[in-house]
């Protein structure tokens, strides 16, 4: 989206004012859908910096996600950037990947169209 949506911005300010992990939604960016749940920045990068830290060949790589930085926020320090998906599955036919769900970082720009809640996978 040339001009992000004011309550998809509204939506991420309030997962990062809240501290919630549990705002669900769903969206659609470049052609592909992500379902699963919101999570604050900072719970974001601190869930991936522990699963790098544990790896032989990208454990140096988690020291990006914890070190000093500049969160996903406009230059001014204003409205979100970016959403910051935990536990979410990309969608592909009736099936989501990976089984396990995920860390995605979508930037909201990118986003095209969305809703709230995710979506649930059955083998039925």
């Amino acid at each position: 989206m040339s001009n992000p949506d004011e309550l998809l911005i509204g939506i991420a300010a309030m997962v990062e004012a809240e501290k919630s992990t549990q705002m669900s939604l769903t969206v659609v960016s470049g052609g592909t859908v992500i379902t699963g749940r919101l999570a604050p920045e900072d719970v974001w990068r601190q869930r991936v910096a522990e699963v790098l830290v544990d790896s032989d060949q990208l454990g140096p790589f988690s020291g990006i996600f914890t070190g000093s930085r500049e969160q996903g926020r406009s230059g001014d320090g204003g409205a979100p950037t970016h959403l910051h998906f935990h536990v979410a599955r990309i969608l592909q036919g009736s099936m989501g990947i990976p089984e396990t769900g995920g860390m995605y970082r979508v930037a909201i720009q990118d986003v095209t169209a969305w809703t709230v809640g995710d979506f649930s996978y059955s083998d039925h």
